[in-house]
């Protein structure tokens, strides 16, 4: 077997066809569009490159065939739990089922990372942002959803027998939109309906500044400093807002206020992946026209929930059921706009979240998990902590 990093634009579109190879078989696999896999790599594109570097590796049979990849990835700015030291990354993990060809890319990994000064490498993860390719798939062999890791079932057994240990599970909620919501929600909806002062809004493209800066008001409140989180600024949202707009549809994300102040957010997507598997990973300027003619011809049957939040003032106060059932009962369900619905993965570690998803009346569609692996062989594990 051959070990090559990734250098050039020849070895980087191999790290692409092994993906492909593996899964090419598999009639859930939906090929990532390129450009999405490339971004990450490109410190022109990633600003994760600001606190850290990537490398990345292909591995060769011994008569040249593509039998697997990894990338390895530090980052000042990654914030773990625990007391296990500096923690780097590994992610876009591909690999044979054969445990030989699995070690000696774990390996590599790990000798990179150590040279590095790491004490543990987590995995698979994404050199960036967490919406994004992260966790291994142990359940739920389904079509992925954009930008959402999807794997073999054999590669579990692949981590688990080079060492790695599950730090936590990701859990993807859904739910069909036909099913009717909880009595209880309607319950606290009413009492919330008897003040005047609250009403509802969904996003209208032609007001994104707008919304950009009641959605940054919203995170911040609730998000900001949780669990190591950062306030996000307007101009940023602006701009992935604007960035979405394309596939945007109007009445899958809502606002709440009370006295026109925003005080809940309900953000969704189509299932992308749904007109994105029929571009073959490409998506240049003809296969932009393409997407737009697909998006028009092709009807969508899935929303996919990307970020739900109160601000502290007033959780637990039924603002949630209100939003809930304002825009997705009233308007999402009572119009049949969509068939399913797929809540991006909660981490186990937040059993707050986890409990608003499951008193929805979903069911957990998919799990993945972040392994780590810790290189003191005789350090305990420890799994990541609850977040309170």
């Amino acid at each position: 077997m051959q070990l090559i990093e990734v250098k050039d634009k020849i070895t980087a579109a191999d790290f692409i066809r092994v993906n492909i190879e593996i899964n090419k078989d598999d009639p859930n696999y939906i090929r990532p569009l390129d450009k999405d896999i490339h971004d990450v790599f490109d410190p022109a594109k990633n600003k994760a490159f600001r606190f850290g570097e990537a490398t990345r590796w292909i591995l060769k049979s011994g008569d040249g065939k593509l039998i697997g990849r990894i990338a390895a990835f530090v980052n000042k700015k990654y914030k773990n739990k625990g007391d296990d030291g500096p923690v780097g990354g590994i992610g876009f993990f591909d690999c044979i089922n054969d445990q030989s060809s699995a070690d000696m890319l774990f390996d590599v990994a790990k000798h990179w990372l150590l040279q590095k000064g790491m004490q543990a490498m987590d995995g698979p993860i994404n050199f960036g942002e967490r919406d994004r390719w992260w966790g291994l798939i142990v359940k739920g062999f389904e079509p992925p959803l954009y930008c959402l890791n999807y794997n073999q079932p054999y590669y579990q057994q692949l981590f688990e027998n080079y060492g790695f240990k599950n730090y936590y599970n990701q859990v993807c909620f859904a739910l069909k939109v036909v099913d009717p919501i909880l009595p209880k929600f309607y319950q606290r909806h009413a009492e919330c309906a008897k003040d005047p002062n609250f009403s509802v809004l969904h996003i209208k493209k032609n007001q994104l500044e707008k919304f950009a800066a009641d959605f940054t008001t919203v995170y911040n409140k609730a998000w900001a400093g949780h669990g190591g989180l950062k306030e996000m600024d307007r101009k940023v949202v602006l701009k992935m807002f604007k960035s979405m707009k394309p596939v945007m549809d109007e009445k899958l994300s809502w606002f709440v206020y009370y006295k026109n102040e925003p005080i809940g957010i309900w953000i969704n997507l189509p299932d992308l992946n749904q007109w994105f598997k029929h571009l073959n990973g490409r998506f240049g300027l003809l296969d932009k026209l393409k997407f737009l003619w697909i998006k028009k011809t092709k009807k969508c049957d899935k929303f996919v929930g990307l970020v739900f939040g109160i601000v502290p003032e007033w959780q637990a106060k039924g603002v949630d059921s209100y939003l809930i059932v304002e825009g997705g009962s009233k308007v999402i369900q009572a119009q049949r706009l969509y068939e399913k619905y797929e809540i991006q993965w909660i981490g186990e570690f937040n059993p707050k979240m986890i409990n608003v998803a499951e008193n929805l009346g979903t069911y957990r569609s998919r799990i993945l998990t972040t392994y780590r692996y810790l290189f003191d062989r005789t350090k305990e594990f420890k799994k990541h902590p609850i977040l309170l």
